[in-house]
């Protein structure tokens, strides 16, 4: 199976690229910013046309969240209008397409785990754009995969993980919000899934948006203080309320995804935040 990998210096493509020998059957055409320009549509016609693939994962996006509210255009560009056109060009290849999305999208004031049928309400030029992209990946191929995911960390890239690990170790007090709520996801686990179900197939119908975080429920305080614990990192973690860290993007107070449908549909079992922590960590 060749599958084209967009974004794959990003947390999840690098992730995906990481599993090859658990999946041999696939061969991985990895493209990054430097060989397929997203913003550029000719450039992405031409590519696809001159490239023979049998899926393609969408890891690429823009996700300076704060940036964001600047830098709107690019934001679109990549979010939403890369996506349509690879999604459409896959769609007439008769090839399968996954695309990423965010927690982001939801941000309705609901406090209770977001279904994938729940209102969205994006408060932020990257929530809206992220938005975008998934209502025109399923206009463009009504049989994608579109995964809404949260907190994503990885052994590869910046992410907040690698953030608290050099913070804590340069700091001795740190404060962080304790009043934003949901669940870190490990993007080997959201990687591996991802292999699975393109090697098993889905049927036509079984296409659509689904949440894909790991289990259970956390603050970004309770995260970092795991960080630390797990790390044995003696720097003193106080909580604040996101009042006291503002930003120029907004950011949702309770983003934890229910992951029933996805669980359901392709019978799932989800690894619990803190275990695959532990794996990212190489304490497992």
């Amino acid at each position: 199976m060749l599958v084209l990998i967009t974004g794959a210096n990003g947390q999840i493509g690098r992730e995906l690229q990481a599993l090859q020998s658990e999946f041999p059957s696939i061969q991985f055409i990895p493209v990054d910013r430097a060989t397929l320009d997203l913003t550029q549509s000719a450039e992405i016609e031409r590519f696809l046309n001159e490239t023979t693939i049998d899926a393609c994962i969408n890891c690429a996006a823009y996700t300076a969240v704060d940036k964001a509210e600047q830098e709107q255009e690019l934001a679109y560009s990549i979010n939403a209008d890369a996506a349509e056109q690879l999604a459409k060009i896959c769609h007439a290849k008769g090839a399968a397409f996954i695309h990423y999305s965010s927690d982001y999208v939801y941000h309705n004031g609901m406090d209770r785990p977001l279904l994938e049928t729940d209102p969205t309400t994006p408060q932020s030029v990257y929530a809206q754009s992220k938005l975008a992209g998934d209502l025109r990946v399923m206009a463009a191929h009504p049989e994608a995969l579109v995964f809404r995911t949260s907190w994503v960390y990885s052994s590869f890239g910046q992410n907040f993980v690698k953030t608290m690990l050099r913070l804590g170790k340069e700091r001795d007090l740190l404060r962080i919000v304790n009043d934003q709520i949901g669940t870190p996801t490990y993007a080997r686990d959201l990687a591996r899934v991802t292999l699975q179900l393109l090697l098993k197939g889905w049927p036509a119908n079984q296409g659509g948006i689904y949440n894909y975080s790991n289990e259970g429920v956390c603050s970004w305080y309770d995260f970092t203080k795991a960080i630390f614990d797990l790390n044995g990192i003696p720097c003193k973690v106080e909580p604040i309320p996101s009042s006291e860290y503002p930003t120029p993007a907004a950011r949702p107070h309770f983003s934890v995804l229910n992951k029933s449908k996805i669980k359901s549909a392709f019978g799932l079992d989800i690894p619990y935040w803190r275990d695959s922590l532990l794996e990212c960590l190489g304490l497992l």
